[in-house]
């Protein structure tokens, strides 16, 4: 059955029916903006078409996406599969409006995609941090303590749900199975955000799934590591969730006109990964472990791997991702991330304070393996300096005064951050990527938050969530 592809099929015979369109999008087939044409090819335009019987529709599935969301669910071991077309943002968005309402707690790391405090701002929930735990001598978080979950469940019995990342964008891997199943005991639902981790359900040697371990609902960027189109995503869900309640949640964001493109590129990537997922997460593991070697061989890197794992902490850790701690040579992160790019011609995902992380896929070929090593050789040779003077840590757990939904719309007025230190925080300041808030609406700003913040602007970081665009201000809450 996997080697079906239900909406793709639907929109070839779509093309091949030659309808003519009296319906949005306005662009007919391409022929009413042929710039564009010429630009995505014309086969592309005549599939990005609207919803229409033969083809079903998105908000109310009966035909091909409700059989392609079947499929779904099955390659991943779900219940229930959604395809969602607003990234895994959405789909974080509506798992977790999916299960808790204004008031209700939610215990869940802290440092969690800024799609998660999203989500508590638009419902209300509230924010039970578990703090993770830290490699201080890497500056990143990892994480949770099985310990720490335990006290949180025991100390907050009300709570809705537990949140657990799978994996952190630098590829830790947190004890789920036994975090699921303190959950469960507590009558909690576990959610995972699972948004780098769509090879764990394919590959062999990978760290569990969120649907093996048990979890009710995971959220699963197909784009990222599965092969479909950015933006395009899946929500899951396990045994026990009202999939009928979830697609309403999630009807009350998703866009009404969901991307046929995108659509059909999620059930394509579904069906190569049911069906050759082992052999190509086989070869990026391979990719990956290569590249590793090769880039510890060259002195002052740190392509840091499995030897992290500790049981707790790091319970495990996902070995496709190529992250590599860079201080040793004197460098940040984000400026080994700029000299790739601007002196060598290569695109890494992202580069933080301390440490630059490289996606590695199947599509990678050797050559590219190589000449992104051979480049970290030359960058070491041509930039190396001492390390004096670097910033010795990375992630600051912030304190929480305030619910996130009422600092986001409470009174504000903007200062100068270099004076904001004592007060409330009103909205996002964030490096992006990875994401994740340095400080966020509800956190008290201090004065270690207002240094990393200056620092990582001084370093080239991109710093985003603020209403002021140049990020000197920052909106503090008066009340």
């Amino acid at each position: 059955m996997q080697n079906k592809a239900p909406i793709y099929e639907a929109l070839l015979a779509h093309r091949k029916n030659r309808i003519v369109p009296f319906d949005v999008p306005g662009h007919k087939g391409g022929r009413g903006t042929p710039l564009l044409t010429q630009f995505l090819g014309e086969d592309c335009l005549k599939t990005d078409v609207n919803s229409m019987k033969p083809l079903d529709n998105l908000c109310h599935p009966v035909s091909v996406i409700r059989e392609a969301e079947q499929l779904a669910a099955q390659a991943f071991g779900a219940e229930s599969a959604f395809f969602m077309v607003g990234g895994t943002t959405s789909s974080v968005q509506a798992m977790i409006m999916s299960s808790c309402k204004a008031g209700d707690k939610i215990i869940l790391p802290r440092n969690v995609h800024r799609s998660v405090i999203n989500a508590l701002i638009l419902c209300g929930a509230i924010p039970v941090y578990v703090s993770p735990g830290l490699d201080k001598r890497l500056g990143i978080p990892l994480g949770m303590a099985v310990s720490d979950v335990a006290a949180a469940i025991e100390a907050n019995r009300d709570a809705k749900a537990v949140l657990v990342n799978n994996p952190t964008y630098y590829g830790i891997c947190s004890d789920l199975k036994r975090i699921t199943a303190l959950a469960h005991d507590a009558h909690m639902l576990v959610l995972a955000d699972e948004a780098h981790g769509t090879h764990f359900y394919f590959g062999d040697g990978l760290p569990v799934s969120a649907m093996a371990a048990g979890a009710d609902m995971a959220a699963v960027s197909m784009h990222k590591t599965g092969g479909s189109l950015t933006q395009s995503s899946f929500l899951l869900c396990g045994k026990g969730v009202n999939a009928g309640y979830v697609r309403q949640m999630i009807n009350l964001t998703q866009t009404t006109s969901g991307s046929y493109l995108l659509l059909s590129s999620l059930d394509l990537a579904r069906m190569n990964l049911a069906t050759n997922g082992k052999e190509i997460f086989a070869k990026t593991l391979e990719l990956a472990g290569y590249a590793r070697q090769e880039i510890n061989k060259i002195g002052g890197y740190d392509a840091f791997g499995k030897e992290l794992v500790n049981g707790d902490t790091v319970f495990d850790f996902d070995l496709t991702k190529l992250s590599v701690h860079t201080l040793e040579i004197g460098l940040a992160g984000i400026e080994v991330y700029d000299l790739l790019r601007d002196e060598y011609g290569i695109q890494i995902e992202f580069g933080d304070l301390g440490n630059l992380l490289a996606i590695i896929s199947a599509g990678d070929r050797a050559l590219e393996i190589e000449r992104l090593i051979s480049a970290l050789s030359e960058i070491k040779r041509r930039f190396a300096k001492s390390r004096s003077g670097m910033f010795d840590h990375e992630y600051i757990t912030p304190a929480v005064v305030m619910t996130p939904q009422k600092a986001f719309y409470g009174n504000k007025r903007a200062v100068a951050i270099g004076q904001s230190s004592g007060s409330v925080c009103g909205e996002f300041v964030m490096c992006y990527p990875p994401g994740i808030p340095i400080i966020a609406p509800g956190e008290l700003i201090t004065k270690e938050i207002i240094d990393y913040i200056a620092y990582a602007k001084a370093k080239g970081c991109s710093l985003t969530g603020t209403e002021d665009p140049n990020t000197e201000k920052i909106n503090i809450i008066t009340e």
